[in-house]
């Protein structure tokens, strides 16, 4: 099972190209000793290859298919007393160089020969005959029953070159603001879905031999098996450029053996640290102000909560882009990391090979650190570390996997313990969701009886001021229904993050300290809530009625 940090990434890339330079070195000498023992001046072109401009109207010195069957390329256009040049390689017949010789010399002009290597010849035609490119039509995704859309997406990427498949694949899905790539086996036919804004689409079935095409290609980035009957985990990255701006993909890789074959799913994440940013999560200014209030502390304990996808390790890398300064030494332990900051020691953990994120928590908090991530806690002994390090002076950040902030509260005391000592470490536990926000053509209606009453529900206890500094009015609203276009086949455009945040006050820390007998989430929930804590449900409704998003996208992702 293979699974690289960004480091690994780094350092393979600088070896190989290592290897291709010293290989170039050697090819160099080697022509230099040969064109010696030929009688021939010979020129390392690697200073100029790229840069040089190619011979003016260069057909009537040598064509195309000339330069292809002779291994030559011309060089310099002569006249007069300036004589004409040609680069020929060791594979270029001795009849061209003479052949060529006798013609200018016919036409009263002097030519000269300069022997190159092959690599360098390889150069030179690429920019005097460059391959073809193609332009091929960008991914659209298909409304259900599109089969029209289906089908030309499919016919693109089974048309797609082989050496090009996958990298359009990527950027496409890039291009489409993709978060994953599922790459699924099926009886006839290769699946390719894309999950956009949190919905997974069908964007094409591809033919089963370009199953080998991808997954080969995928193999070979990753250092993955074909032949194993294992799941698998790997890591690339990809330089995108469009517009003349370059970003990094960080992509992330797990396969599975299925039925018919090795399913994949790519996660893509943007390698770009100006978006990790409090600023750009999209909260409102006092959840802002409130977890900049909380981040500020040099220690106590912070929990982030939600199912895969929504967010957590986007608003975690923020925090710590944003804690991230010369007086602070912050270390991370991930399984796997995600992202790379300049700044930060981040330690990869990997989990599948038997270490475990509690040993090493407690290997680093021997260096010093102000500052420490955990990727995860999943059991006893890391959340009992993390929390004696919150404890003891640090800063602790993690992930927790629970439906909501309470939940996470009362299933973090059931791994702990009621414990009056760590009463005060825990000082904030976050639950978020993505939802997808509807694009500006949204259709307004009235709601339905049965909607009103629902809301109305929803909100009560809800504090008034909550409502007036949104402009609602519960007597009288509004709801929106998305509206399908060509740049939004679905309604919606992109995603907001809904943030519910318990802080731990005094009310909330007696269920750790023993206080309060009836630890469960609901008891915990109505004592933030009377505190005035807004719970996801909540803020959905809240977006809904501000216009931002529809009822049904809240009860999917709530």
């Amino acid at each position: 099972m293979a699974s690289f940090d960004d480091g690994t990434a780094k350092r393979q890339a600088e070896s190989e190209q290592r290897k291709q330079d010293s290989r170039r070195e050697n090819e160099e000498a080697a022509t230099a000793r040969r064109a010696s023992i030929l009688g021939l001046p010979y020129v390392d072109t690697r200073a100029f290859e790229d840069e040089s401009p190619l011979v003016e109207n260069w057909d009537d010195m040598m064509t195309i298919p000339e330069m292809h069957k002779n291994f030559a390329v011309p060089f310099k256009r002569g006249g007069g007393e300036q004589p004409f040049r040609f680069f020929v390689t060791s594979a270029t017949p001795r009849s061209v160089i003479l052949n060529l010789s006798q013609k200018y010399k016919d036409l009263g002009e002097h030519v000269e020969f300069a022997l190159i290597s092959e690599t360098a010849y390889r150069t030179w035609m690429l920019r005097y005959d460059p391959p073809e490119v193609v332009i091929y039509d960008d991914i659209k995704i298909a409304n259900q029953g599109d089969s029209e859309t289906l089908a030309k997406v499919s016919q693109t990427l089974n048309t797609v070159a082989v050496g090009q498949v996958f990298d359009f694949l990527i950027e496409q899905a890039d291009l489409l603001g993709a978060s994953d790539i599922h790459i699924e086996n099926l009886r006839d036919a290769i699946r390719v879905r894309l999950r956009v804004d949190g919905m997974l689409h069908v964007i094409a079935e591809l033919h089963r031999e370009r199953y080998r095409i991808l997954m080969g290609e995928l193999g070979s980035r990753a250092n993955l098996s074909l032949a194993s009957s294992k799941p698998q985990s790997g890591h690339i990255h990809k330089d995108i450029t469009r517009d003349g701006h370059t970003h990094t993909l960080n992509i992330r890789i797990e396969t599975v053996p299925t039925l018919f074959g090795q399913d994949a799913v790519l996660r893509l994440f943007n390698f770009n640290e100006s978006l990790l940013n409090l600023d750009l999560l999209g909260i409102s200014k006092r959840e802002r102000e409130t977890l900049q209030e909380i981040i500020s502390h040099p220690r106590g304990l912070a929990l982030m909560v939600g199912p895969t996808g929504s967010g957590k390790s986007t608003t975690l890398y923020s925090i710590l882009n944003a804690l991230n300064t010369n007086d602070r030494k912050i270390i991370t332990l991930e399984d796997p990391i995600e992202f790379s900051i300049a700044g930060i020691s981040q330690v990869p953990i990997k989990t599948t090979e038997g270490a475990e994120f509690a040993g090493a928590l407690r290997s680093v908090l021997r260096l010093d650190p102000d500052v420490v991530m955990v990727g995860e806690i999943r059991d006893k002994d890391t959340a009992r570390t993390a929390i004696q390090a919150s404890i003891t002076g640090h800063l602790v950040l993690s992930s927790f996997h629970a439906n909501s902030a309470s939940a996470a509260f009362a299933r973090m005391i059931d791994l702990i313990g009621q414990n009056p000592i760590f009463a005060s470490s825990v000082r904030m536990v976050i639950a978020q969701r993505l939802v997808r926000k509807l694009t500006e053509g949204k259709q307004e209606r009235d709601p339905t009886a049965a909607e009103k009453s629902y809301i109305t529900k929803v909100l009560e206890g809800v504090a008034p001021e909550e409502l007036t500094s949104r402009n609602i009015n519960l007597a009288a609203f509004k709801l929106y229904d998305p509206v399908i276009s060509e740049a939004a086949p679905f309604g919606y455009s992109g995603r907001f993050c809904l943030m519910e945040q318990l802080i731990v006050d005094e009310e909330i820390q007696k269920f750790l300290r023993g206080d309060v007998t009836d630890v469960n989430a609901e008891a915990i929930e109505k004592a933030a809530r009377a505190d005035g804590m807004l719970t996801l449900e909540q803020k959905g409704i809240l977006a809904v009625l501000a216009g931002e998003t529809t009822l049904s996208e809240i009860a999917r992702v709530i």
